[in-house]
């Protein structure tokens, strides 16, 4: 799919846009991910022979087609599709040579370096900002480039706990909860999506304007606004939010029920649904499946607001109900009523479902050691510019001598040269 604006032809929404990439990790590999899948061409500068330090983080590693585990983990395959990787010590005046001359031509540098660690190798805002004035610089650390925690490593789970999530995740206290971390580094891949709108913005600023500008992106930030509605609860109202399990603080019933097991099971083996009744008219429906309608007219659960004040009471009615159907039999129910509800599914019942491979929500690659990749694809659908599926995760420095003789003019002679002595 192609169209035309003046003379060019376009195919994604971001092409002709140059991404040069020196984040690791998964915050800033997961905003320039996104913007590789809407077109730019993303360039992944890597330590020589090291990589990114998610290529170690395994096992699981990606088996070649004999089977073998090849370098590159899971984790990295996860966060690094659509790129081109370039393997540069900018430890080295002249790898930081060749990062200049690249951001000459480049829109957006991102970088997750300890605050002042740019400066200190002359790749610091103020030093690229002369040699491209559009350039946008994107910084992302765990606490900022201000502040009394700035010094400091930010660490996903470390950032999680300082910003509140791991005090309201998790079951109840008085039913033997306590801190609880989020399975997928939210945190991270938050920062990373709030990264990727800050560039386009700013992208579109130096458009208009001719100016490119820093962003400062911090974890903690992000971490504090995804509070959201648990955060205005504590500001607005006064109140600490507690932990509160798989229930909802807001809203009632909203929530895990257990049901009865199917035929067969173990008696230890339990089943559960998610009920997420969202206004009075769902309640209503939900009563009349379970047969209680009468809940639905008591004054003490009518509206949300006297069910939340009520839930103590109303809960173990509705679990003692729901423990007298199966699983299957209460969601063909519920959604026949419109009442919002869902299974609880392991990733391979995930990956089994046939809305998820209706919607393709799995890519499969060719990579250079395994033929059938399998990988989990953009969400992001698009009806004029498609995202790119034509890179695979690359391997570490797989387009260095094309990059550098493409963009740079390096002839294999120098580029042999820069080999020898450690630079590339």
């Amino acid at each position: 799919m192609a169209f035309a604006i003046g003379h060019n032809v376009w195919m994604n929404a971001l092409d002709g846009i140059r991404v040069l990439d020196l984040s690791r990790v998964l915050a800033g590999p997961w905003c320039t991910q996104t913007l590789a899948d809407l077109g730019a061409d993303v360039i992944k500068v890597e330590r020589p022979a090291l990589g990114d330090d998610t290529r170690g983080w395994g096992p699981p590693f990606m088996r070649d087609d004999d089977g073998q585990d090849t370098q590159d983990a899971a984790y990295f395959l996860s966060c690094n599709r659509n790129k081109r990787s370039l393997t540069c010590d900018i430890s080295k005046p002249e790898g930081q040579d060749i990062i200049r001359a690249l951001v000459a031509q480049s829109d957006v540098f991102i970088e997750n370096f300890k605050v002042g660690d740019m400066a200190r190798y002359g790749l610091d805002y103020a030093s690229l900002s002369a040699i491209n004035p559009k350039l946008v610089y994107c910084s992302v650390t765990g606490f900022g480039q201000t502040g009394p925690y700035k010094d400091r490593a930010g660490y996903d789970y470390a950032i999680q706990g300082m910003g509140g999530l791991m005090s309201i995740t998790g079951e109840r206290d008085d039913l033997g909860g306590g801190p609880q971390k989020v399975g997928v580094a939210v945190a991270d891949l938050f920062t990373g999506m709030y990264s990727t709108v800050a560039i386009l913005a700013a992208l579109r600023h130096a458009e208009r304007t001719g100016e490119g500008q820093h962003l400062d992106m911090a974890l903690l930030d992000v971490q504090v606004a995804m509070l959201a509605n648990m955060g205005a609860n504590y500001l607005v109202g006064g109140k600490v939010p507690a932990r509160a399990g798989n229930a909802h603080a807001n809203i009632v019933p909203y929530q895990v029920f257990e049901v009865r097991p199917p035929e067969g099971a173990s008696p230890q083996d339990k089943d559960h649904i998610i009920v997420a009744v969202g206004n009075d008219g769902q309640f209503a429906k939900f009563c009349s499946v379970l047969q209680m309608s009468e809940l639905a007219q008591d004054p003490q659960y009518a509206t949300n607001a006297a069910r939340v004040r009520h839930r103590h009471a109303l809960v173990p009615l509705l679990q003692e109900r729901l423990l007298t159907r199966t699983k299957a039999e209460w969601l063909l129910a519920l959604e026949a009523a419109k009442v919002p509800c869902g299974a609880i599914n392991r990733l391979d019942e995930v990956f089994a479902d046939p809305h998820v491979h209706a919607r393709q929500m799995v890519d499969h690659w060719a990579h250079p050691q395994q033929s059938h990749l399998q990988l989990v694809a953009s969400p992001i659908r698009m009806s004029k510019t498609p995202v790119r599926k034509d890179l695979c995760p690359p391997q570490l420095g797989q387009h260095t001598d094309s990059i550098l003789g493409e963009l740079l003019g390096q002839s294999p002679h120098a580029l042999q040269a820069l080999r020898d002595k450690g630079i590339v």
